[in-house]
């Protein structure tokens, strides 16, 4: 029997005959990866000592904007613009070629604008179905590399690597490389999905359903950009369908497990809060540690990620919590978003009377899947 992408490789499961390829077939452009995401804050001050103590390096700051960067060649990985609430606005992608957003342009009935990036650029902004602004860049100039934090060699087995040499990983922040990826809720997800395929030529990598509902199709998809040959991360978004239209945590890459939990020593011993880990995930294989900024918004460190090619087609697997992590401590509350508030009931409410893909059933089905 011939091998395929789901005999031990990434999924027990392929795609059942007439359900969503991941992919289109015609896309306007394939955007190259994320590069940044674009948030408000009104405390910049107060941001920018979390962004230290998390991993990231200060690009650029003025009395409005405080732009931040991992330690990769590139462009940044986040800007937080001075506003009067704390509010994720939304991501941006990068352009393979500066050609990309004319097509782009053209194809949407949008214009191309000068970028607000150190360095300067180009970009196109669009909108989501879910309501999100993106933007699609072009970089004049990218960020040069810094200095990386030093990755521990390991003593495996018979592969003694160091020898009359101690181990002694320093206690101080992680230190980001890039940023890897965003994941965000909606109630539209079919229509959000579609989107970013057709639009930004990005490809599914692993679809999830719900028990007992395969056949109205996934409620969560982990996609990836499409560089043909060049293998990339397992996910560069992920969205999954929900009561509410949100952010719900970014990813960033640091050097190895050491660099996790050394990181994630030293963000406990400031006083931050850890949302869920360390441990591994299933989709995307990454291992992982999630912690709580002072505004509450979730970001990860991740590194050993799964990277794929295009030819990979997409897993199918049932969505539940206990399928979130081969090993570590058991998902929390806080990162399932679970603990009720106000504003969940509000949301919960507004998405069962509106115009949208939540109803009852779906709604059940996403209860049962956090709690199994």
């Amino acid at each position: 029997m011939s091998r395929t992408a789901h005999q031990d490789l990434h999924s027990e499961q392929g795609a059942l005959r007439g359900e969503h390829p991941g992919r289109s077939r015609n896309p306007v452009i394939k955007a190259a990866d994320l590069a940044w995401l674009e948030f408000e804050k009104p405390d910049l001050d107060r941001a920018e000592v979390f962004a230290r103590d998390f991993g990231f390096r200060t690009a650029a700051r003025t009395e409005r904007e405080l732009w931040l960067r991992g330690t990769f060649a590139g462009p940044p990985c986040m800007v937080i613009r001075r506003g009067r609430t704390s509010r994720f606005i939304g991501p941006a992608f990068r352009a393979a070629e500066r050609a990309d957003l004319d097509r782009l342009a053209r194809a949407t009935g949008t214009d191309v604008r000068d970028a607000d990036v150190p360095g300067g650029g180009k970009a196109v902004h669009l909108l989501d179905p879910s309501g999100f602004p993106v933007r699609v860049v072009h970089c004049a100039e990218q960020l040069p590399e810094l200095p990386g934090q030093r990755q521990l060699l390991l003593n495996s087995g018979t592969d003694h690597r160091r020898v009359n040499a101690t181990q002694r990983p320093p206690r101080e922040p992680s230190r980001i490389q890039r940023l890897g990826h965003v994941v965000l809720e909606t109630r539209v997800f079919a229509r959000a999905l579609d989107w970013y395929l057709d639009t930004l030529g990005m490809i599914v990598s692993d679809f999830l359903f719900l028990d007992g509902q395969r056949g109205r199709g996934p409620t969560m998809a982990f996609i990836r950009c499409d560089q043909g040959s060049l293998a990339v991360d397992h996910h560069t978004l992920a969205m999954h369908l929900g009561p509410g239209n949100g952010y719900v945590h970014s990813a960033y890459q640091v050097t190895d497990l050491d660099s996790i939990a050394a990181g994630g020593e030293y963000l406990g011993e400031r006083g931050y809060k850890r949302s869920w880990g360390i441990g591994r995930h299933i989709q995307g294989s990454q291992l992982f540690d999630y912690w709580r900024d002072p505004d509450r918004f979730m970001l990860e460190h991740f590194a050993d990620g799964d990277l794929f090619s295009c030819d990979i087609e997409p897993g199918w697997a049932p969505m539940s919590t206990s399928g979130l992590a081969q090993w570590g401590p058991p998902a929390t509350r806080d990162f399932l978003g679970a603990s009720p508030s106000p504003q969940r009931v509000r949301d919960v409410i507004e998405a069962l009377r509106g115009d949208n893909e939540m109803d009852p059933a779906r709604l059940l089905g996403l209860l049962k899947a956090a709690n199994s």
